[in-house]
């Protein structure tokens, strides 16, 4: 039973108590007794009285008369609260700008304390902050938002790179019909440009240097070139072990010696091994095939004369390593035998001979000539190339035309009329995949260095052996006064802000295994966390930077609360207004009436017989 309940029984039972004890009494006062009516109107006044205390107690619930409660956020219009008035309440939340008579709260929760009436919340505005969501779930919600600023309302961008590697970013603008998105290394130098589509989306690349904290420029222009917006981009650029590469060949060759070029300049441990016939080997200091020397390597690179002439035993122990977690690339540099293609359908692969070879080109993104002068550089073979002297072009390579598929593969490399060049797939713990490209020492003869070591850094890092990585991740949005949480903390964790203040982090234990502390950013720049792991930097944006990037975040957060509230646990909420307690005084006043009215006439000799006179 509930409180009415239990107040209501209470108050039935004294009441027929008290009705029992005046009828008891009047039955016995004889030959002395009261009017019949005096008694029944005594009987009766009892659970009046007794209905008018619980109606004082617990007064009569009506359904809401206002119901909707108004809520300005940022950037909400004096004249959008028109619609809002007439009975309904309007409340301000702090990042609303000054609207007069409005009453303002701290949060949502209080206003909603405030006005517990509140059957609806009419969102008005750029949104709800996170701050104020939750109390938000549960009612519904209508939002009713301004239009989104001209600019960035939209950007995935990684937070972190490998240094030497790259990375891509999308976005999309609002109202830049026209326009074109440019990425600009540290430098201010244009490293990629892309026209925006008809729906304002954009995607670019560009390519890291050293490691460290590094800030790239997004910037959008219109149709007229003129800049609408300049976006700070940062990454924190990490040193990764370079990977071990073990390289196998039948035979020297130019691809190989331009292959050793490219893995000295980018710091790559390679091992060579050329055999040249009659048990003869070029290059580094001969190694045996097995288990133990495997384990040393992340990527193999073996060409068909090499993969031929494995033993047994050798072939064995390179597949036991590629299910062990080890990267194969296999080089076809002319036709498979019948027993080469059997030993790659027996890994996976659907492969002919490839007896035959054909021109293709490397397919690359449609740069402008100061975007890919910034990737290429001043040049290797020609210091004295002009600022101005036109790119070079990309020269027509040669592939084996084999007959390359697989059920689970996935396309490695691909030409301009995306057939595939190289194909790799899933064994065990490793990947292994097969490359039909013979002669890419041709894009560094032709001045596209550039090109060619994208090529192989992306093949080497697709395959290589997986690393442990146990980084920082940071939940919410990094910008000042944000709630963010940072996870895979230890106890000891700080957090030091652009000027030196340091912040000691208190793990949530209901985060368990994820060990998660919430933060609130002070300061924008580049902060430091430190663990017991290691040390990694996250950058915070100013609480005014990119203002159409946070009002389209807020839009689909408040935006995905109302989808919440039409369905589900909301529905009900949103079909039932909500009732509320009605006022008590007047049944306060009621009650205290009848009993006084009660009091008297109990105590007056109205319906009483006189007494006779004494002595009569």
């Amino acid at each position: 039973m509930n409180v009415p309940h239990v107040v209501g029984a209470a108050l039935a039972v004294i009441a027929a108590l008290s009705a029992a004890r005046l009828i008891v009494r009047h039955v016995r006062a004889q030959p002395k007794r009261a009017a019949t009516w005096r008694v029944a109107c005594l009987v009766a006044a009892q659970p009046i009285c007794a209905a008018l205390l619980y109606f004082a107690l617990l007064p009569p619930t009506t359904p809401g008369e206002a119901g909707t409660l108004v809520v300005a956020t940022a950037n909400t219009p004096s004249t959008a609260l028109a619609k809002g008035q007439g009975g309904d309440a309007t409340v301000a939340l702090p990042e609303s700008p000054p609207l007069a008579g409005v009453e303002r709260v701290p949060d949502l929760s209080t206003a909603l304390r405030r006005h517990p009436g509140t059957q609806r919340i009419r969102v008005l505005g750029a949104g709800l902050e996170a701050r104020d969501r939750d109390a938000a779930r549960g009612r519904s919600v209508v939002f009713e938002p301004n239009p989104l600023p001209r600019g960035l309302i939209q950007l995935d961008a990684p937070s972190r790179a490998i240094a030497g590697g790259a990375f891509r970013i999308d976005g999309r603008a609002h109202d830049l019909r026209g326009g074109t998105a440019e990425l600009r290394d540290p430098a201010g130098q244009r490293v990629d440009q892309r026209p925006l589509t008809d729906d304002g989306r954009f995607d670019l690349t560009a390519t890291t240097r050293v490691p460290g904290a590094a800030t790239f420029t997004l910037r959008l222009r219109d149709a007229q070139r003129r800049v609408v917006e300049d976006i700070a981009v940062p990454l924190q650029v990490q040193a990764q072990a370079a990977p071990r590469v073990l390289l196998l060949a039948g035979a020297p060759g130019p691809e190989v010696k331009y292959l050793r070029r490219w893995a000295r300049d980018a710091g790559i441990a390679l091992h060579v091994q050329l055999s040249v016939g009659g048990g003869a080997q070029l290059g580094d200091a001969p190694m045996a095939l097995n288990s133990g020397n495997l384990q040393r390597f992340d990527v193999v690179i073996v060409d068909e004369r090499a993969w031929s002439s494995l033993g047994d035993a050798q072939r064995a122990a390179l597949n036991d390593a590629i299910r062990q977690g080890l990267g194969v690339l296999v080089r076809v540099t002319s036709a498979l035998s019948d027993a080469e293609q059997r030993r790659l359908r027996a890994l996976g692969f659907d492969i002919d001979a490839g007896r035959d070879a054909a021109e293709v080109h490397l397919p690359e993104p449609r740069r402008d000539e100061d975007a890919l002068r910034a990737r290429i550089g001043p040049g290797t073979r020609d210091q004295s190339r002009a600022h101005d002297a036109p790119v070079p072009e990309t020269p027509a390579l040669t592939r084996r035309t084999l007959r390359l598929a697989a059920n689970d593969g996935v396309v490695l490399l691909h030409d301009q009329a995306n057939a595939p060049l190289a194909l790799w797939r899933a064994e065990g713990r490793g990947r292994i995949a097969v490359w039909s490209l013979t002669d890419t020492y041709r894009l560094v003869l032709a001045g596209r260095e550039d090109l060619h070591a994208e090529t192989w850094s992306h093949a080497i890092a697709t395959l290589a052996r997986a690393q442990a990585s146990d980084p920082i991740t940071i939940e919410g949005e990094t910008r000042v006064g944000e709630r963010i949480a940072l996870c895979g903390l230890s106890r000891d964790a700080v957090v030091a802000a652009p000027h030196g203040t340091k912040t000691p982090l208190l793990i949530d234990p209901t985060t368990g295994d994820r060990a998660c502390a919430a933060y609130w950013p002070r300061e924008a720049g580049w902060h430091t966390a430190t663990r017991a792991r290691g040390v990694q930097y996250f950058h915070v944006v100013a609480a005014d930077a990119t203002p159409g990037l946070h009002a389209n975040r807020l839009r689909e957060a408040t935006q995905r609360l109302v989808a919440e509230s039409v369905g589900g646990s909301n529905a009900k909420a949103g079909s039932e207004p909500p009732r509320i307690p009605g006022a008590r005084w007047p049944w306060w006043l009621a009650w205290l009436l009848a009993s006084g009215a009660l009091w008297w006439f109990e105590r007056s000799r109205t319906g009483v017989p006189k007494a006779p006179p004494q002595g009569a």
